[in-house]
Order: C-alpha cells, then sequence, then structure tokens
C-alpha cells in the first residue's frame, strides 16, 4: 500500500474514486476502497472537498449515497468528540454509555502485537499496518472484536496500539469505533467468526477457534493464543527543527497535526506555523512513520515552518501581543488555543447535534440532501 503526500497525487487520488463501486464492494478486502482516510484524517483535503469533487464531476449526490454516508461517519465521529470535550460526565478516553462488560485486563494480548494470533487474515493486516500504516476499516473492526470480546481485554490500550501505527490517526474515529465494537458506544459487542471473515477477505480458512455459530460466542473461553497480555511501548519521535522567524506585521496561521490543509487562505500573506506539542503527542503518541508522513504532506504549505512546543510557549517566545492575529481550525485538540478560529469543512455544518446515533445524524443528512438538490455542498 502506497500514501504519496504531493498534492497531485493526493488529488490524482481523488479524481480515481470509483463511488458506485466502492458502495458495493467496501466491506471486501479487495473492493474499490478510496484510500483517502490518510489524507482527510490529516486535514490535507475534507470530507466536504471530497464530495464536491465527484459532484463537479456530474455524480448525482443519490448515485453516491454510500460514499457521502461513509463520509458522514467521520464528520458524525468529530462532533461527537466535540461534544464530549465540553460535557464533564463523559470523556473520549473513557467508557462513554456503559462500562464494558467481561474485562479481565486493561492490556493488550501479545499475539495482535506480534501478528501471530492464529488468524491469517488478521495476522496479515496486522503486518500490513506495520509495513504501511494502513488497515483496511472492516479489518480494523475485526482486530478489535477479537482484542476486546475474545481476548477480553479493555478497548483503551489496543486502541492507541492501533492509533500509534496508522498513517490515518484519528482519535475519534479510532477511539469511537473501538468503544462501539466493546459495546461501550453501542448497545451490544461486535463479534465476526470465522466464515465472516472468510468471505470479506478472501482467505479460507477453517478449524480455528472463531469457527464456530454466533450463538456459541456467550461460551467462548478467552483462546490460549490471546491470553498473555502486554504493554508497547508507543512513544512519539519529535522532529528536531531549526529556529523559525515571526514577521510581526503578518497574521499567523497554526496548523496542527490534525490541520495541513495547503489551500486553507492561501492567499493571504502569513506566517504559517505547524505547531507539535509534546503534551498532545504524549497522550496521543504516533509511530516514526506516521509523523515523517506528517512533515511530507506539511511540505504541501507554502513557507510553512514547524514549533516545537507548546501553544502558550509559542505565543510567549515570539510575544505575539495581538492574540486576534492567530488562526487556527476548530478541533478538539485545540481548545486551549487563541485567535480566531475557523471551522471545520463539514459535509454537513448546519446539523450539529451529536448526543443520538449516527442513524439519527444521517436522517438529518439525508434530509439535507434532498433540500439541496444536486446544488454543492457550500
Amino acid at each position: 500500500m502506497n500514501f504519496p503526500t504531493d498534492w497531485e497525487s493526493i488529488l490524482s487520488r481523488v479524481d480515481a474514486i470509483e463511488p458506485v463501486t466502492y458502495g458495493k464492494t467496501r466491506n471486501y478486502i479487495d473492493g474499490k476502497v478510496t484510500q483517502l482516510s490518510p489524507y482527510i484524517s490529516r486535514g490535507v483535503i475534507s470530507t466536504k472537498f471530497v464530495v464536491n469533487r465527484l459532484l463537479q464531476k456530474g455524480w448525482k449526490a443519490k448515485e453516491i449515497e454510500g460514499l457521502i454516508q461513509q463520509l458522514t461517519w467521520r464528520d458524525y465521529f468529530q462532533r461527537v468528540w466535540q461534544r464530549l470535550e465540553i460535557d464533564p460526565n463523559l470523556n473520549i478516553n473513557s467508557d462513554i454509555y456503559q462500562v464494558q462488560e467481561k474485562v479481565r485486563t486493561q492490556e493488550i494480548p501479545n499475539a495482535l502485537v506480534e501478528a501471530q494470533t492464529s488468524i491469517a487474515a488478521i495476522d496479515k493486516a496486522i503486518n500490513e499496518l506495520y509495513s504501511s500504516g494502513y488497515m483496511h476499516n472492516h479489518l480494523r473492526m475485526y482486530v478489535a472484536a477479537l482484542s476486546c470480546n475474545i481476548g477480553q481485554t479493555h478497548w483503551k490500550l489496543p486502541a492507541q496500539w492501533m492509533y500509534y501505527h496508522l498513517l490515518d490517526a484519528d482519535w475519534a474515529s479510532n477511539a469511537l469505533s473501538w468503544q462501539w465494537v466493546a459495546g461501550t458506544f453501542s448497545k451490544k459487542k461486535y463479534v465476526a467468526n470465522q466464515s465472516n471473515i472468510n468471505k470479506f477477505t478472501g482467505i479460507q480458512q477453517k478449524s480455528t477457534y472463531l469457527d464456530i455459530e454466533y450463538e456459541d460466542f456467550a461460551h467462548l473461553d478467552v483462546p490460549k493464543i490471546l491470553q498473555e497480555t502486554t504493554i508497547p511501548s508507543l512513544k512519539t519521535k519529535l522532529p528536531k527543527v531549526d529556529s523559525i522567524s515571526i514577521n510581526e506585521a503578518l497574521p499567523t496561521y497554526v496548523y496542527t497535526f490534525y490541520n495541513l490543509d495547503p489551500y486553507w487562505d492561501k492567499d493571504t500573506p502569513a506566517n504559517r506555523i505547524l505547531l507539535l506539542e509534546p503534551s498532545h503527542f504524549e497522550q496521543y503518541p504516533i509511530s516514526e512513520k506516521t509523523m515523517n508522513f506528517t512533515l511530507e504532506l506539511a511540505k504541501n504549505i507554502a513557507n510553512i515552518q514547524i514549533f516545537v512546543g507548546e501553544f502558550k510557549e509559542f505565543i510567549d517566545q515570539f510575544k505575539v501581543d495581538n492574540i486576534a492575529s492567530i488562526h487556527f481550525k476548530e478541533h478538539p485538540t485545540n481548545n486551549h488555543f487563541r485567535g480566531i478560529l475557523h471551522e471545520r469543512d463539514w459535509i454537513f455544518p448546519t446539523i450539529k447535534e451529536s448526543s443520538g446515533s449516527f442513524f439519527k445524524y444521517w436522517k438529518l443528512a439525508e434530509k439535507e440532501i434532498a433540500k439541496r438538490g444536486e446544488f454543492y455542498f457550500e
């Protein structure tokens, strides 16, 4: 799996989407998935950008509704994280709606970390994750189910382990998907048997501990191969950077791990700073591969400079007296930033309610699609 970092290659990948085929085959490992998640997660392109690009090519919204729905899941997860950040009783890093059941450990099965679960499709996917930083979404569900609901681990550390290695590391999508599988963000836990895995991966494996009927999962003991657990080392290697210079006469645009949009007010003369806060990466560590990918993507932003330090340190060091001259895009990890807040490029910016299910969120989105007809998503 290859993920180029130059803008033209990224745009070519957007234009190569086969949206109707995607809707029919996305659950299969060899299906026509977009492979855009690393660029959306890093904020190089937005979900709205992808939808509008397809509409501009002549696709009708109803024709590509399956793809729009999946892109809307990403926006929905971000809305949920936004809500959790302001709700004193909830936290994205804790069980949200109910406590996870049958938890025997806060660690992760060593067999997962070593890609030796004996489930061939899962082991192959983990090795692919290590080598490329990518894992198909259906495999992510299988891995989460194996760890949480078969291995009886709490979801948090395994979710951090997967996030650490993903080029599309997005804590909203990742953590909430793991919580959905573990039953803390859904009404019931998700499991998949060997027959299901075989169907969607094309690997015809039999006689495994998952080669059972679904009603048998309720009585399945933790397989021996998943009993040994570990705590993987997850540490971020921050880059060593040169000193930066600030033109006090210009506004300052602050980019982050979640916002690397090269077209963000690009015609406005400004200081453009990629801020890498050590406190952020201590809480949400990423691999060296993911960091290098991020730094390469940042090169699409003209005259970008990199500052490793906290937001307050940046303000103090460069004596930015006029805080209103600082611009940043909204994100739950940026709540301590000060300056002019720019809204995220949502597909449906008026739909902000996230306290219900995605089903309710999507129902509102469908009404919006019907109301807009075939006009672009403004």
